[in-house]
C-alpha cells in the first residue's frame, strides 16, 4: 500500500470546490442556515486520529507490535491505515465542499444577511475538513513500518 498522495487530496479539493460553488450559486436561497455546529462535525474524529496516531507511533517505537499481551495487533495497525487513507478523502472532500461554499457566500455578505450569518459556519466546516486530512495523514505516517537497520557484512 502506498502512501496518500498530497495531489490527489488537493484534486478532491479543487473538484469538491468547483461543485460546491456551482450547486450553491445555484441553489443557495434553498440552503438550511449554517451553524458553527454543521461545520464543526469532523473536530472529534480528527481528534481521535490524531491520538490514534500517538499510540501506535509509541507501540511501533516501543516495538510493541504483535500477538501478545500489551501489544498492538497487526491486523489492528492495517485497519487504521485503511481508516487514515478514508478519512483523508473524506477531509478533503468535505474541505473542498465548504471552500467552495465559502467562495460564493463570503463576497455576499455585505448584501445578504443570511450569508453573514451563514460565513462562520462554513469556515469552521473548512477548517474541521483540513484538520481532518492532517489528522489521517499523520495517523498514516505513524503506521509505518520502522525502517531496517542497514545489514553487516558477514566478514566484519
Amino acid at each position: 500500500m502506498k502512501p496518500t498522495r498530497v495531489l490527489d487530496l488537493t484534486a478532491n479539493v479543487l473538484v469538491a470546490a468547483v461543485v460546491a460553488w456551482i450547486a450553491t450559486r445555484w441553489a443557495y436561497s434553498s440552503f438550511p442556515p449554517i451553524t458553527a455546529i454543521a461545520g464543526a462535525s469532523l473536530y472529534p474524529v480528527a481528534a481521535l486520529e490524531a491520538v490514534l496516531g500517538f499510540v501506535v507511533r509509541a507501540r511501533v517505537g516501543d516495538e510493541r507490535i504483535g500477538d501478545g499481551p500489551r501489544q498492538l495487533h497487526p491486523i489492528t495497525v492495517a485497519r487504521a491505515v485503511a481508516l487514515a487513507k478514508a478519512s483523508a478523502q473524506v477531509g478533503s472532500l468535505a474541505a473542498g465542499v465548504w471552500l467552495g461554499f465559502l467562495i460564493w457566500v463570503y463576497p455576499q455578505r455585505p448584501t445578504l444577511h443570511a450569508a453573514a450569518s451563514d460565513t462562520p459556519g462554513a469556515i469552521i466546516g473548512l477548517v474541521a475538513g483540513l484538520a481532518l486530512v492532517a489528522a489521517a495523514l499523520w495517523l498514516e505516517y505513524c503506521c509505518r513500518a520502522p525502517s531496517e537497520p542497514p545489514d553487516e557484512s558477514a566478514t566484519a
